[in-house]
């Protein structure tokens, strides 16, 4: 089937699904492969539950003959899922903006959609729907009232980020920085740099727009030729902004480029600055007003594990375990040892996806922790367990969540911080 007529199905019936356990009648169900998962297998439970119809790229057995008609064979239903998805963004003419980066870009985008929303019918990324199979899905719920789409991009090796730029097409777009993230699939961090880049290479052939921050001398670098550039940072940029405060929460104030004086967030941590700084960019570009633009920012709370301030009975609790790097880790340790707090617990899960630089950047977090005065250090995991130092270590998560509950800790402020595969969130479960 081209996917022209298999698109004027999808308008008639605009709702697709790869998990039947999801699955509303009248969607499309697109019957998706994996190492230990084959979707073919589903299709007749997706018809039965309602499915309007499966996209299959396995014939039926004769035992399933019974779904002809309600069936599309394809020759691979991801590739034919992303074509449908790129023939999908076609149909609009409005500006879509890219997010990538190794740190901060759920946030930013999180900030630049309620920024957005606040004048535009804005879609964005569900979560961290931001891959091969995600990306499309969110191209795929856009509506025909669009006036902004925000798409998140996450990658771990070379050519991803490209790939994904062919199917979302942007016209706008966002790096919010390089660190050491998936250093196993990249290799290095100037490997990084070339994958995370590959959305400035299609602004670059594509007279896009890029919004950069300029404190970043590696993003001003990257970003040369590029038709148009919007800066943002601390100095010699169009919006101007810097920490007020960030004891717990972050206080911006502005210097230039918006008619604003600060602004008050629920986001913990100066690490948070770019993140705000974009979100303000972007919204000043698209005219959004500037008391609609602190309005969202300052209503914008966290969750999801994503620096969540937690108080509970006398602790205040720093809940940042949907995901951690060398870089982002660094920068969680060094920001809670700015806290006033006098009473100081780091929880912190191993690293994961670092590969052979896997031992020297647990090392390096270790020598970090050394710096500051802590009421106490739990280490959980991973290469954290090669080391011999004299903190308390545990196996998984919830051994270290059986430690804490049993513990009296009063009046203390605790960070937990850990790779997704960790799961550190179990630590405070009750």
């Amino acid at each position: 089937m081209q996917i022209e007529e298999l698109y004027k199905i999808y308008c008639q019936y605009p709702s697709v699904q790869t998990d039947t356990r999801k699955l509303r009648p009248g969607d499309i169900y697109f019957a998706l492969k994996g190492t230990n998962f084959n979707g073919n297998h589903f299709a007749k439970q997706a018809i039965k539950s309602g499915a309007a119809f499966a996209v299959i790229d396995e014939k039926l057995t004769d035992e399933e003959n019974e779904l002809t008609g309600k069936t599309i064979l394809v020759d691979d239903v991801l590739t034919t899922l992303q074509s449908l998805a790129k023939y999908h963004r076609l149909q609009f003419d409005i500006p879509f903006l890219a997010i990538t980066g190794s740190n901060g870009k759920t946030t930013t985008k999180e900030l630049i959609h309620a920024v957005l929303s606040t004048s535009y019918k804005t879609y964005t990324t569900e979560g961290n729907l931001n891959n091969h199979i995600g990306i499309p899905l969110t191209l795929l719920k856009i509506k025909p009232d669009a006036e902004l789409a925000v798409i998140e991009m996450g990658a771990n090796h070379i050519g991803e980020i490209e790939s994904y730029c062919n199917i979302a097409i942007p016209t706008h777009g966002i790096i919010t920085n390089c660190g050491k993230a998936h250093l196993e699939g990249f290799g290095s961090e100037e490997g990084v740099r070339k994958g995370k880049g590959e959305l400035y290479d299609h602004l670059r052939t594509h007279n896009g727009i890029a919004f950069v921050m300029w404190d970043y001398e590696y993003l001003q670098e990257m970003s040369k030729g590029i038709p148009k550039i919007i800066t943002y940072g601390t100095t010699s940029a169009v919006i101007e902004g810097t920490v007020a405060t960030s004891e717990p929460f972050l206080k911006v104030v502005f210097h230039k480029g918006i008619s604003l004086s600060s602004l008050q967030s629920h986001l913990v941590g100066d690490y948070n600055l770019p993140n705000i700084l974009a979100s303000v960019a972007v919204g000043n570009y698209f005219d959004v007003p500037a008391e609609k633009i602190r309005f969202a920012i300052e209503n914008y709370i966290p969750s999801n594990n994503r620096s969540q301030w937690i108080e509970k009975g006398s602790n205040k609790i720093i809940l940042d375990a949907y995901n951690a790097n060398p870089s982002s880790m660094i920068q969680a340790i060094e920001n809670f040892s700015r806290m006033p707090d006098p009473k100081k617990v780091l929880i912190l899960g191993a690293m994961a996806e670092l590969g052979k630089h896997s031992l020297e950047e647990h090392r390096a977090v270790l020598e970090c922790i050394r710096k500051y005065k802590w009421a106490d250090i739990v280490l959980v995991g991973g290469d954290f367990e090669k080391f011999n130092t004299s903190y308390l270590w545990f196996k998984k998560a919830e051994d270290a969540g059986k430690w804490f509950h049993q513990q009296d800790i009063q009046n203390s402020t605790i960070l937990i911080k850990g790779s997704r595969s960790m799961q550190m969130e179990k630590v405070v479960k009750e």
